[in-house]
């Protein structure tokens, strides 16, 4: 992104101010923390969130033969109230959920959200199989405005979504991938990093990769993403993230936190063994 310098005259006392918010990670000098703070109070806020809980669940079968993937039971509730949980924690409580087959279920499981404390709408997805990019194309006349959240309905993850936003207005790309770190990445997407940008994005790379950062399945996307994204297209994982990272309009930010993508018998069973619930209630 191009930069311009300037000079400017500021209060001493100001200045100190802006001296305590460097942390040297976060916010590494005087420079970054001024465009911080500029950034966090001029440009809108990413404050609707869109989750996708259309999936099929194949290979959980037999258990979403008649139970939504997004609704399996992890301990004591469904895996998607984590997601709400945490987005709570955020004050992202605006959400639509993108359903497709036993979205009834899901609908009758959580209702409008007002018992959750959450403003929830649903849209039905109108096509079959249609992977990950059609349910958010199916969205653009709701999602036009201002920058958004999608999470995908089978994931579980330790993420401080308010900071995952602050990162992607800071760079003002197009989309920022939140990244997970796994020892055999290539079940996933996996990528390629320059700095802060995705400089190569690999659906399921079919041989040995040095990288393990890969897509945890939780972005935030500008609106202009609905330039890239049409209605025949497939997967985002295909059709948009490699073109994005082509054009150096794709983000990374990569989080520490517990990360599981619950989608086998085998994977359900190490969350059942192996979650440890939010750092930070």
């Amino acid at each position: 992104m191009a930069r311009k310098r300037l000079t400017i005259t500021i209060k001493d006392e100001l200045l100190d101010l802006l001296d305590n918010t460097i942390d040297g990670s976060k916010i590494r000098n005087r420079s970054h923390a001024f465009e911080y703070l500029l950034t966090k109070y001029l440009i809108p806020e990413a404050t609707r969130v869109l989750v996708l809980t259309g999936g099929n669940g194949i290979k959980l079968r037999p258990i979403t033969y008649e139970i939504p993937k997004c609704l399996i039971p992890i301990h004591d509730k469904p895996l998607v109230e984590y997601t709400f949980e945490n987005l709570k924690k955020s004050n992202l409580t605006d959400i639509t959920l993108s359903t497709g087959r036993l979205g009834d279920k899901i609908e009758k499981q959580f209702g409008d959200g007002s018992l959750y404390n959450l403003d929830i709408k649903y849209k039905k997805v109108d096509k079959k199989n249609p992977g990950t990019s059609y349910p958010v194309y199916q969205t653009k006349n709701d999602f036009s405005d201002k920058p958004f959240v999608l999470i995908y309905g089978d994931v579980l993850a330790d993420i401080d979504y308010l900071d995952l936003i602050e990162y992607h207005k800071s760079h003002r790309g197009i989309a920022t991938i939140a990244l997970a770190s796994v020892e055999k990445p290539s079940e996933w997407g996996v990528v390629d990093m320059k700095g802060n940008r995705i400089v190569r994005f690999t659906e399921k790379p079919n041989k040995k990769v040095k990288s393990h950062l890969i897509n945890a399945g939780i972005y935030v996307l500008d609106p202009s993403v609905f330039k890239y994204i049409k209605k025949d297209h497939k997967m985002l994982e295909k059709d948009l993230f490699p073109r994005l990272a082509q054009e150096g309009k794709l983000y990374g930010y990569p989080f520490e936190g517990q990360w599981f993508d619950v989608g086998t018998p085998e994977i359900y069973e190490e969350v059942l063994k192996k979650w440890k619930g939010f750092k930070n209630k």
